[in-house]
Protein backbone atom coordinates (compact mmCIF):
# COMPACT_ATOMS: atom_id res chain seq x y z
CA UNK A 1 0.00 0.00 0.00
CA UNK A 2 2.10 2.88 -1.26
CA UNK A 3 5.04 2.35 1.04
CA UNK A 4 4.00 -0.86 2.68
CA UNK A 5 4.74 -1.71 6.26
CA UNK A 6 8.05 -3.57 6.53
CA UNK A 7 7.72 -7.34 6.50
CA UNK A 8 7.94 -8.79 10.00
CA UNK A 9 11.17 -10.65 10.74
CA UNK A 10 11.51 -13.93 12.64
CA UNK A 11 12.25 -13.30 16.29
CA UNK A 12 11.62 -16.47 18.28
CA UNK A 13 12.87 -19.83 17.04
CA UNK A 14 12.37 -18.56 13.49
CA UNK A 15 8.72 -17.68 14.19
CA UNK A 16 7.45 -14.41 12.72
CA UNK A 17 4.78 -12.53 14.69
CA UNK A 18 1.12 -13.34 14.24
CA UNK A 19 -0.87 -10.66 12.37
CA UNK A 20 -4.61 -10.09 12.65
CA UNK A 21 -7.33 -10.16 10.04
CA UNK A 22 -10.59 -8.19 10.32
CA UNK A 23 -13.48 -9.64 12.29
CA UNK A 24 -16.47 -10.65 10.19
CA UNK A 25 -19.84 -10.33 11.91
CA UNK A 26 -20.82 -13.71 10.47
CA UNK A 27 -18.23 -15.39 12.70
CA UNK A 28 -19.39 -16.80 16.03
CA UNK A 29 -17.11 -15.20 18.66
CA UNK A 30 -17.80 -17.84 21.33
CA UNK A 31 -14.68 -19.98 20.53
CA UNK A 32 -12.41 -16.94 20.90
CA UNK A 33 -10.83 -15.15 23.82
CA UNK A 34 -11.41 -11.41 23.66
CA UNK A 35 -9.12 -8.62 24.84
CA UNK A 36 -8.76 -4.88 24.40
CA UNK A 37 -6.82 -3.73 21.35
CA UNK A 38 -4.10 -1.46 22.68
CA UNK A 39 -3.02 1.50 20.57
CA UNK A 40 0.64 1.10 21.39
CA UNK A 41 3.89 0.11 19.72
CA UNK A 42 4.32 -3.58 18.91
CA UNK A 43 7.35 -5.04 20.67
CA UNK A 44 8.81 -8.53 20.34
CA UNK A 45 11.05 -9.95 23.08
CA UNK A 46 13.20 -12.96 22.08
CA UNK A 47 14.64 -13.48 25.55
CA UNK A 48 17.64 -11.23 24.87
CA UNK A 49 16.63 -8.29 22.66
CA UNK A 50 13.45 -6.21 22.47
CA UNK A 51 12.60 -5.50 18.82
CA UNK A 52 10.09 -3.59 16.75
CA UNK A 53 7.90 -5.58 14.40
CA UNK A 54 10.35 -4.67 11.60
CA UNK A 55 13.08 -6.53 13.47
CA UNK A 56 14.97 -3.38 14.47
CA UNK A 57 16.03 -3.28 18.16
CA UNK A 58 14.12 -0.90 20.41
CA UNK A 59 16.29 1.77 22.06
CA UNK A 60 15.36 0.92 25.61
CA UNK A 61 17.09 1.39 28.98
CA UNK A 62 18.84 -1.76 30.26
CA UNK A 63 16.72 -1.58 33.41
CA UNK A 64 13.58 -2.18 31.32
CA UNK A 65 14.81 -5.32 29.56
CA UNK A 66 16.71 -6.45 32.62
CA UNK A 67 13.41 -7.17 34.35
CA UNK A 68 11.94 -9.18 31.46
CA UNK A 69 11.79 -12.99 31.67
CA UNK A 70 13.88 -15.34 29.54
CA UNK A 71 10.82 -16.56 27.60
CA UNK A 72 10.00 -14.92 24.26
CA UNK A 73 7.04 -12.53 24.51
CA UNK A 74 4.88 -10.58 22.08
CA UNK A 75 2.97 -7.48 23.09
CA UNK A 76 2.52 -3.72 22.95
CA UNK A 77 4.48 -0.97 24.64
CA UNK A 78 1.75 1.21 26.12
CA UNK A 79 1.24 4.31 28.23
CA UNK A 80 -2.55 4.39 28.37
CA UNK A 81 -5.59 5.09 26.24
CA UNK A 82 -5.23 8.02 23.89
CA UNK A 83 -1.50 8.47 24.54
CA UNK A 84 0.02 6.94 21.41
CA UNK A 85 1.80 10.12 20.28
CA UNK A 86 3.41 10.54 23.69
CA UNK A 87 4.49 6.91 23.67
CA UNK A 88 5.85 7.14 20.13
CA UNK A 89 8.02 10.10 21.11
CA UNK A 90 9.51 8.08 23.99
CA UNK A 91 10.14 4.96 21.91
CA UNK A 92 11.73 6.82 18.99
CA UNK A 93 14.48 8.43 21.06
CA UNK A 94 17.87 6.98 20.13
CA UNK A 95 19.02 7.81 23.68
CA UNK A 96 16.23 6.49 25.91
CA UNK A 97 15.36 8.31 29.11
CA UNK A 98 14.95 6.08 32.13
CA UNK A 99 12.42 8.42 33.75
CA UNK A 100 10.16 8.26 30.67
CA UNK A 101 10.46 4.51 30.22
CA UNK A 102 9.52 4.01 33.87
CA UNK A 103 5.93 4.89 32.83
CA UNK A 104 5.82 2.42 29.91
CA UNK A 105 3.99 -0.87 30.34
CA UNK A 106 4.67 -3.97 28.25
CA UNK A 107 1.21 -5.40 27.59
CA UNK A 108 1.94 -9.00 26.58
CA UNK A 109 -0.60 -11.16 24.77
CA UNK A 110 1.41 -14.09 23.40
CA UNK A 111 4.27 -16.47 24.18
CA UNK A 112 5.72 -17.20 20.73
CA UNK A 113 6.79 -20.78 20.03
CA UNK A 114 5.31 -21.98 23.35
CA UNK A 115 3.35 -25.21 23.48
CA UNK A 116 -0.34 -25.60 24.19
CA UNK A 117 -3.48 -23.79 23.15
CA UNK A 118 -3.83 -20.03 23.27
CA UNK A 119 -6.05 -20.35 26.35
CA UNK A 120 -3.26 -22.28 28.08
CA UNK A 121 -0.61 -19.80 27.00
CA UNK A 122 -2.76 -16.88 28.19
CA UNK A 123 -2.99 -18.49 31.62
CA UNK A 124 0.79 -18.96 31.73
CA UNK A 125 1.21 -15.30 30.81
CA UNK A 126 -1.11 -14.30 33.63
CA UNK A 127 0.94 -16.36 36.10
CA UNK A 128 4.21 -15.01 34.70
CA UNK A 129 3.09 -11.40 35.12
CA UNK A 130 1.74 -11.95 38.64
CA UNK A 131 4.82 -13.81 39.90
CA UNK A 132 7.07 -10.73 39.86
CA UNK A 133 7.87 -8.19 42.52
CA UNK A 134 5.73 -5.52 40.93
CA UNK A 135 8.80 -3.79 39.47
CA UNK A 136 8.55 -5.50 36.08
CA UNK A 137 6.87 -3.57 33.22
CA UNK A 138 5.23 -6.79 32.04
CA UNK A 139 1.45 -6.90 32.30
CA UNK A 140 -0.60 -9.76 30.89
CA UNK A 141 -3.42 -8.59 28.65
CA UNK A 142 -6.74 -9.63 30.19
CA UNK A 143 -8.51 -12.29 28.14
CA UNK A 144 -12.16 -13.28 28.52
CA UNK A 145 -14.88 -15.03 26.57
CA UNK A 146 -18.18 -13.81 25.14
CA UNK A 147 -21.20 -16.00 24.51
CA UNK A 148 -22.51 -14.38 21.34
CA UNK A 149 -22.29 -11.44 18.92
CA UNK A 150 -24.53 -9.21 21.04
CA UNK A 151 -22.22 -9.60 24.03
CA UNK A 152 -19.23 -8.87 21.77
CA UNK A 153 -20.84 -5.67 20.49
CA UNK A 154 -21.59 -4.56 24.06
CA UNK A 155 -17.98 -5.23 25.03
CA UNK A 156 -16.79 -3.18 22.06
CA UNK A 157 -19.11 -0.30 22.94
CA UNK A 158 -17.87 -0.29 26.54
CA UNK A 159 -14.20 -0.21 25.53
CA UNK A 160 -14.71 2.53 22.93
CA UNK A 161 -16.80 4.62 25.34
CA UNK A 162 -13.86 4.49 27.76
CA UNK A 163 -11.44 5.76 25.15
CA UNK A 164 -10.21 2.39 23.91
CA UNK A 165 -9.49 1.56 20.29
CA UNK A 166 -11.27 -1.77 19.86
CA UNK A 167 -11.03 -5.49 20.54
CA UNK A 168 -8.90 -8.47 19.58
CA UNK A 169 -10.26 -12.00 19.20
CA UNK A 170 -7.86 -14.95 19.45
CA UNK A 171 -9.05 -18.51 18.87
CA UNK A 172 -8.79 -20.16 22.30
CA UNK A 173 -7.87 -23.57 20.88
CA UNK A 174 -5.17 -22.27 18.52
CA UNK A 175 -1.57 -23.41 18.63
CA UNK A 176 1.18 -20.84 18.06
CA UNK A 177 1.15 -19.49 14.52
CA UNK A 178 2.86 -16.80 12.49
CA UNK A 179 1.96 -14.44 9.66
CA UNK A 180 -1.53 -13.14 8.93
CA UNK A 181 -4.17 -15.59 10.11
CA UNK A 182 -7.85 -15.77 10.92
CA UNK A 183 -7.08 -17.27 14.34
CA UNK A 184 -6.46 -13.64 15.38
CA UNK A 185 -8.94 -10.91 14.44
CA UNK A 186 -9.40 -7.25 15.29
CA UNK A 187 -12.70 -5.46 15.75
CA UNK A 188 -12.90 -1.66 15.73
CA UNK A 189 -15.75 0.80 15.17
CA UNK A 190 -13.73 2.25 12.30
CA UNK A 191 -11.20 0.75 9.91
CA UNK A 192 -7.78 2.24 9.28
CA UNK A 193 -5.07 1.86 6.69
CA UNK A 194 -2.04 3.61 5.21
CA UNK A 195 -1.73 5.59 1.97
CA UNK A 196 0.96 7.69 0.34
CA UNK A 197 0.51 11.43 -0.22
CA UNK A 198 0.67 12.21 -3.95
CA UNK A 199 -0.57 15.80 -3.97
CA UNK A 200 -2.38 18.67 -2.27
CA UNK A 201 -5.63 20.33 -3.33
CA UNK A 202 -7.33 23.52 -2.27
CA UNK A 203 -11.05 23.73 -1.62
CA UNK A 204 -12.80 25.09 1.43
CA UNK A 205 -9.57 23.96 3.09
CA UNK A 206 -6.48 22.05 2.05
CA UNK A 207 -6.91 18.39 1.14
CA UNK A 208 -4.40 15.60 0.81
CA UNK A 209 -4.59 13.57 -2.37
CA UNK A 210 -3.46 10.07 -1.45
CA UNK A 211 -2.96 6.76 -3.16
CA UNK A 212 -3.64 3.37 -1.60
CA UNK A 213 -1.69 0.23 -2.40
CA UNK A 214 -4.23 -0.87 -5.02
CA UNK A 215 -3.70 2.38 -6.93
CA UNK A 216 -6.97 3.95 -5.77
CA UNK A 217 -6.66 7.73 -5.32
CA UNK A 218 -8.91 9.81 -3.10
CA UNK A 219 -8.92 12.94 -0.94
CA UNK A 220 -8.42 13.21 2.81
CA UNK A 221 -9.40 16.49 4.46
CA UNK A 222 -11.17 15.63 7.70
CA UNK A 223 -8.93 15.34 10.72
CA UNK A 224 -6.35 17.88 9.52
CA UNK A 225 -5.57 20.58 12.08
CA UNK A 226 -5.10 24.21 11.06
CA UNK A 227 -1.34 23.71 11.41
CA UNK A 228 -1.41 20.67 9.12
CA UNK A 229 -3.50 22.55 6.56
CA UNK A 230 -0.84 25.28 6.53
CA UNK A 231 2.02 22.79 6.34
CA UNK A 232 0.64 19.39 5.27
CA UNK A 233 2.63 16.17 4.99
CA UNK A 234 4.73 16.39 1.82
CA UNK A 235 4.35 14.29 -1.30
CA UNK A 236 5.81 10.87 -0.62
CA UNK A 237 4.85 10.86 3.06
CA UNK A 238 2.78 7.95 4.33
CA UNK A 239 -0.27 8.70 6.46
CA UNK A 240 -2.64 6.58 8.50
CA UNK A 241 -6.29 7.35 7.79
CA UNK A 242 -9.53 6.08 9.29
CA UNK A 243 -12.65 5.23 7.30
CA UNK A 244 -16.08 3.68 7.81
CA UNK A 245 -16.30 1.31 4.85
CA UNK A 246 -15.79 1.22 1.07
CA UNK A 247 -18.06 2.49 -1.68
CA UNK A 248 -19.04 0.04 -4.46
CA UNK A 249 -16.15 1.56 -6.40
CA UNK A 250 -13.69 0.75 -3.63
CA UNK A 251 -13.21 4.30 -2.32
CA UNK A 252 -12.96 4.68 1.48
CA UNK A 253 -16.03 6.46 2.92
CA UNK A 254 -15.42 9.39 5.29
CA UNK A 255 -11.63 9.10 5.12
CA UNK A 256 -10.15 10.98 8.09
CA UNK A 257 -6.51 11.80 8.75
CA UNK A 258 -5.18 10.14 11.91
CA UNK A 259 -1.42 10.70 11.89
CA UNK A 260 1.66 10.60 9.74
CA UNK A 261 2.87 7.02 9.59
CA UNK A 262 6.56 6.44 10.19
CA UNK A 263 7.60 2.76 10.25
CA UNK A 264 9.52 1.69 13.33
Amino acid sequence: MGRARPSPLPFADGLAPLLATLYNDQIDPAPYLVSEKYDGVRALWDGRVLRHRSGRPVSVPPAFTGSLPSQPLDGELWLGRGRFDELSAIVRKSQPRVSQWARVRYMVFEMPAAAGTFAERAERLRQLASDGSGLSPVEAVAQSSVIDRDMLRRRLASVVAGGGEGLMLHLASAKCASGRSGILMKLKPHLDAEAIVVGHRLGTGKYLEVEAGDGMRFLVGSGLTDALRRQPPPRGAVITYRYRDLTPGGVPRFATFVRRYEPL
